[in-house]
């Protein structure tokens, strides 16, 4: 199975849904609600774009405790994910989704905005 492989539930990424659009899967809302419930001071689970690499952009997650006011707040079940503005430019039209398939468990972003990704799923070019 390759490290395209996406969950059922998973709707199409493409960039119709609009520049600022970014929807988080029901697998990865069950899983960001499972890890914060392990994690009690912490609220929310933040999705960033840094430059680096190994095609020339990558995809951060980190467990936090604080939103900044202009953060994107995506809300599904129990599970919250932030987004900035910064990184919402790079991720507009975006699915954020958890695989769980024989290569592994993992978080994966399908971006429409991306030309290229790098084999480990967590780098893209655009």
């Amino acid at each position: 199975m390759d490290s395209t492989a996406t969950s059922p539930d998973l709707p199409p990424a493409s960039p119709e849904m609009g520049e600022g659009s970014v929807s988080v899967s029901d697998s990865a809302a069950r899983r960001v609600a499972r890890i914060l419930s392990s994690e009690p001071e912490m609220n929310a689970l933040r999705v960033s774009v840094e430059g680096g690499g190994c095609s020339g952009f990558s995809y951060k997650f980190d467990l936090v405790a604080d939103r900044q006011d202009d953060d994107l707040v995506l809300e599904k079940e129990d599970a919250t994910v932030l987004i900035d503005p910064i990184s919402l430019m790079y991720m507009g039209g975006s699915v954020i989704d958890f695989v769980d398939d024989l290569m592994g468990q993992s978080f994966q972003i399908r971006n429409p905005n991306a030309t290229a990704s790098c084999g480990c799923g967590t780098s893209f070019s655009m």
